[in-house]
């Protein structure tokens, strides 16, 4: 199954300026999945920082990294609100939802940029509920589970509205925005979207929150009677608002 929020971020790299030669920092890095498409765009003349507080997820991309035999990516575990500053210069900075779980990102983006170079990019990707779902036609299990997946995230404390935050923090951050876009991602009868494998993932933070319980999701059936329901609506559907923007640290 195509990973496409993974193309949008990688669109938004490369329209964003990351390319060969550059030091970026990945703030958030979790297990490296925006790590590794770094690596491609600076390639073995530049270099790729990940930093995260989950040691567990630094494991698991460490693997990764290792795996194929990648020279130009380091990770390191610490608080993206108190990086240190001997991991400065970079020439960007790169975070995938990870915004939308600070209680105080202005300030955190603040923090973030001092470790990049003047004229640096600073870039960032965020989801966003309030468009979503979009449908003509009525398809109420896709539809609870959206609720089941964003309900969850809003209890754990997170902004379901950072993508349209976005701009203006980074804004409020003392950057000058230069783009921002929003892509949908979108279901047909034929083209599915990993909706069932992102539920089993959170499943645990889903009954943790209170709001479903595993008898309730059935994770085992959940993807047949998903694609049962899309073949049966005969009819699009829109699951996801993905926002992406990318700004400048002022000379």
């Amino acid at each position: 199954m195509t990973d496409v929020v993974g193309k949008m971020t990688e669109r938004l790299l490369v329209d964003a300026g990351i390319t060969l030669g550059m030091r970026v920092l990945d703030v958030g890095c979790g297990s490296g999945d925006v790590a590794l498409l770094l690596a491609k765009q600076v390639g073995e003349s530049g270099q790729v920082v990940g930093i995260d507080q989950d040691v567990q997820a630094l494991a698991a991309a460490s693997v990764r990294v290792r795996q194929l035999a990648l020279a130009n990516v380091t990770f390191t575990q610490g608080d993206i609100s108190a990086l240190s500053p001997d991991l400065a210069p970079f020439d960007a900075v790169v975070g995938r939802r990870v915004l939308m779980y600070l209680p105080k990102p202005v300030d955190v983006l603040r923090r973030i940029a001092a470790v990049v170079r003047p004229g640096g990019r600073v870039v960032f990707q965020e989801h966003d509920s309030i468009m979503v779902p979009g449908r003509v036609t009525p398809m109420p299990m896709h539809e609870q589970v959206h609720a089941w997946i964003w309900q969850t995230v809003q209890r754990e404390g997170a902004n379901i509205h950072m993508g349209f935050d976005l701009p203006i923090v980074l804004a409020q951050a003392g950057l000058a925005v230069e783009h921002v876009r929003a892509e949908a991602v979108i279901q047909t009868p034929d083209v599915p979207y990993r909706v069932a494998a992102i539920v089993r993932a959170m499943l645990a933070r889903i009954v943790r929150q209170g709001v479903a319980r595993e008898q309730d999701v059935d994770i085992e059936t959940l993807e047949q009677r998903l694609t049962a329901e899309r073949v049966e609506a005969n009819a699009v559907y829109v699951s996801d608002m993905v926002f992406g923007a990318w700004a400048r640290k002022p000379q």
